[in-house]
């Protein structure tokens, strides 16, 4: 009885010094980190992604100080400085303009470094972070920012001396991944940004794709080089850093898979919020609906009134005729409105998409509404504008829950045909609830992920392990140039050996054959 007595006592003690030692093998979470973030594109999309990333450090206890175009109100833990601008908010206005601009990728590349380093003086000469960068024992731990095409964007992290964490609103990287992280995709598996197809296919699109990243990465670096030295500026005089982290807006239900490096955190989705109650008269007008309804919206960046009148025109007409009923976001009144078509300068897109009755998406192809209409487990109808929508929506037509359009050679009788395959043919709704399971499924939340990893970085000093040895190499050695360079001489230098050899063997055996010859005649 003593000796049970006994053993009760050092239970206690026993179990203290588990518990101690188990704890000495978990790491400790890093509470209350000063995180400095900075959102350098002025297009709504962009900051939903920044934002919620932002979001998930806040509720976990860390104090957050972003600079954005897009300002929501300060809260605990967390306080915001306006960049907004008409610079920074480019991405907003007519159709025709925007897909002169930013439709053409050689177009694009041409002005993507001016424009970057624009974005970087909006930020840089803001009066809030000149006290910052003022103050160089500034309490922050770690900066987060959205990368550019220009090498400024890694300033603020060298001008502070902290660890640089870049967070990526598209899948891929495309020309900047070897900056980022050391290596590079290759060009036969993963398409460029810009390309107009998921992943190259054939030998023309990987052709193109070859030609696109080649074209961009030379013309990028050659654009910064004559802007450094006709506009210098104070972030110019300073060497740029890689990130010890990468966020990536990718998932694999949108992006082919592909290898990613040790620094790359794939959070594709992490702008989806817990749904809320519907509006009692989209509620009703949604429920009310025998057949379901058509979903139609291109987002935030393009006004649908700036849409051409017969093309206008085409969508009304065609959807008109369809049993179910639409439900559209348009920012004017428009005149004999079908009646099955309810219009709203704004929508609760995120609580529309997951209704079971919604059976249709007519999108533009942006990431941020991609993820929302997978996540719903709805097919759809795209009409990529420019940029990466083009990729985007053919990637999730190969996944075989989305039909792909031409908007600015569309006609009401084709419109109609896609609208009526994609209502009809159960195969494109079953594609759609697979890629909505396949999206769900994952070990650890996207927020979590964040929270972590960023903890990580701070805890481990910039975590410079991360990083690939690739980034120390240039470009000669990391694409082994210069290794093949060597075999090509080698080879040059073997060949032209042996055919001294050969044609002094030759030369020999002639002469010789030639003095027999004639010694014997």
């Amino acid at each position: 009885m003593m000796a049970l007595k006994s053993n009760k006592m050092y239970l206690p003690l026993f179990l203290i010094l588990i518990y101690t030692f188990a704890s000495s093998w978990i790491p400790a979470p890093v509470e209350g980190a000063r995180i400095l973030a900075v959102e350098t594109v002025g297009g709504k999309s962009h900051w939903n992604f920044m934002s919620a990333i932002l979001r998930a450090l806040v509720d976990n206890g860390h104090n957050v100080t972003v600079f954005t175009p897009f300002t929501d109100g300060n809260r605990e833990n967390y306080t915001e400085v306006s960049t907004s601008t008409e610079t920074m908010k480019f991405l907003d206005g007519e159709l025709e303009d925007l897909m002169d601009k930013y439709g053409d990728p050689i177009k694009i590349m041409r002005q993507v470094s001016e424009m970057s380093r624009t974005f970087c003086d909006v930020v840089y000469q803001n009066t809030k972070m000149i006290e910052v960068f003022a103050n160089r024992r500034s309490d922050f731990d770690v900066v987060l920012i959205e990368p550019l095409f220009s090498e400024c964007v890694s300033y603020a992290a060298v001008k502070l001396n902290l660890p640089l964490i870049y967070v990526l609103p598209i899948p891929t990287m495309g020309i900047m991944e070897r900056g980022f992280t050391g290596h590079m995709s290759n060009p036969a598996v993963v398409a460029n940004n810009l390309a107009s197809f998921g992943f190259p296919k054939t030998f023309a699109q990987r052709s193109a794709n070859i030609a696109i990243s080649i074209y961009a990465t030379i013309l990028t670096k050659v654009k910064e080089r004559i802007l450094m030295y006709k506009e210098p500026r104070e972030y110019d005089l300073y060497a740029p850093i890689p990130p010890s982290l990468v966020f990536v807006n990718r998932h694999f239900t949108v992006e082919p898979a592909s290898s990613i490096p040790s620094n790359v955190v794939e959070i594709g989705g992490i702008h989806l919020k817990p749904a809320k109650k519907l509006p009692k008269d989209i509620l009703e007008f949604i429920e009310q609906s025998p057949h379901g309804v058509v979903y139609f919206t291109f987002g935030s960046t393009v006004r649908m009134t700036s849409l051409p009148k017969h093309i206008q025109k085409a969508f009304i007409d065609a959807l008109a005729q369809i049993p179910q009923r639409v439900l559209w976001k348009y920012e004017d009144e428009i005149e004999n409105i079908p009646k099955n078509f309810m219009i709203k300068k704004w929508l609760p897109q995120r609580e529309i998409l997951l209704h079971p009755n919604v059976k249709l998406f007519i999108s533009h192809g942006g990431l941020s509404g991609l993820y929302e209409a997978i996540d719903g487990g709805v097919p759809i109808l795209g009409f990529p504008l420019f940029g990466d929508q083009p990729k985007n929506i053919d990637n999730i037509v190969i996944t075989g829950m989305a039909i792909s359009m031409d908007i600015l050679s569309i006609t009401k009788d084709v419109f109609l045909n896609n609208v009526l395959e994609l209502l009809n043919n159960k195969k494109y709704m079953e594609n759609a609830k697979t890629a909505s399971k396949i999206f769900k499924d994952r070990p650890i939340s996207q927020a979590n992920l964040v929270v972590y990893w960023t903890e990580y970085v701070i805890r481990h000093k910039g975590a410079p392990h991360l990083t690939s040895h690739a980034i120390n190499l240039s470009w000669y050695q990391y694409y082994l140039l210069d290794l093949i360079a060597l075999i090509l001489v080698f080879i040059t230098v073997v060949f032209f050996v042996s055919y001294r050899i050969f044609k002094s063997i030759s030369g020999y055996f002639s002469n010789y054959f030639r003095n027999t010859k004639s010694k014997s005649e």
